[in-house]
């Protein structure tokens, strides 16, 4: 039960989050100086198709209305005139799933997904745009995290016990330079020297798109992850390390430790039974956490190697000042960092006996 109040207390934490942050990236869209319906049909539109469009996209409307309007699209259960001019255009399309509860006046209590509004360039719903980038990007996620678990973790276990050795020295040495580095100076470097001067040897290139197309079709081409996942990996891979390094020592130092060394096991009984299974808390907590970090990180990467993805589009989009799709992108890396810090939270009270969660 007291797991169940905390999750939701989470829950709630993590809902003002995202209300904050869909209001100040809101209020910032609404302060720059940019005809978003002119930037759609072009610096030749006529008066006509401008405010057709405005009207389309409620940019006719105070900005104060159209973030109320955003919140009621984005609320599950909503209130809508359905007949009114103002309301969204997926409330009058037939394969729109919503259900209608009941009606108060001409106001009607609905409820339905989350709507994210449509693309000002594409004209095409946010949500379908993100889900055509979101694999891409989650793959690339999810290959940088495992590199960087197996890696960190080796190379943090090795210094630990190779510790004041030249071993331990070189890993403190790389590590810190890896962290002290972005992920995005690390692509460019690996792209120039793998992707470029080394192309005819390594068969990769600069532009690393995960699709590409022949006469077959559709398909993934599985060396182009290579440089984007070392690139995005290489900032965690140091960090674990580190931590890693850091676990390693503290437990090796505990007395329950030379006990066991006192009894006759094995090192590597010692070191895996013992010293890492108990030092991997806050290292379970590092990964956990910097899964959502990674997944963000991915986008400054993915643009140093133009991969089709999340981050592409959001750039793109902050570009051409895409307002909803930002909005889009921005909400879903918010969810991902609320749903990471509560899972989290989780594993590391059931790791740890001594973490109580208070309900």
């Amino acid at each position: 039960m007291n797991l169940l109040k905390y999750i939701f207390k989470r829950l709630l934490n993590g809902l003002t989050v995202m209300f904050g942050v869909v209001l100040v990236i809101f209020v910032l869209f609404n302060i720059l100086p940019v005809n978003s319906a002119r930037m759609t049909l072009g610096q030749r539109a006529d008066t006509a198709s401008i405010a057709a469009i405005e009207r389309e996209f409620r940019l006719n409307l105070p900005w104060y209305e159209r973030l109320g309007l955003y919140f009621n699209d984005l609320s599950p259960v909503s209130f809508h005139r359905l007949e009114d001019t103002n309301a969204p255009s997926y409330l009058s399309e037939s394969d729109w799933k919503f259900t209608k509860l009941f009606s108060v006046g001409s106001v009607s209590v609905v409820v339905k997904a989350p709507y994210l509004g449509k693309s000002f360039q594409t004209r095409r719903n946010v949500s379908e745009v993100i889900s055509e980038r979101i694999f891409p990007t989650f793959l690339l996620a999810v290959f940088a995290m495992l590199l960087a678990s197996f890696a960190g973790i080796i190379a943090g276990v090795l210094a630990a016990i190779r510790h004041n050795t030249w071993v331990d020295d070189m890993v403190v040495t790389l590590s810190t330079l890896g962290t002290s580095q972005p992920g995005y100076v690390t692509g460019y470097i690996l792209a120039a020297i793998f992707g470029y001067y080394l192309s005819s040897y390594t068969g990769l290139g600069v532009v690393s798109q995960l699709y590409e197309y022949d006469l077959d079709g559709e398909r993934i081409v599985w060396k182009n992850l290579i440089l984007p996942v070392v690139a995005l990996g290489i900032r965690p891979i140091s960090l674990i390390a580190q931590l890693t390094r850091s676990a390693m020592l503290d437990v090796l130092s505990q007395d329950y430790i030379r006990t066991a060394r006192s009894k006759g096991l094995s090192q590597r009984t010692v070191l895996f039974k013992h010293a890492l299974r108990n030092a991997m808390n806050p290292i379970l907590t590092s990964l956990t956490g910097w899964f959502a970090a990674v997944l963000t990180g991915a986008y400054f990467v993915e643009k140093v190697f133009s991969y089709n993805g999340l981050g592409l589009l959001t750039i793109g989009s902050i570009l051409n000042f895409d307002f909803p799709v930002v909005m889009g992108c921005v909400l879903l890396v918010a969810t991902i960092f609320v749903v990471m810090n509560i899972i989290t939270d989780i594993l590391y009270s059931l790791l740890d006996p001594r973490v109580v969660i208070k309900g």
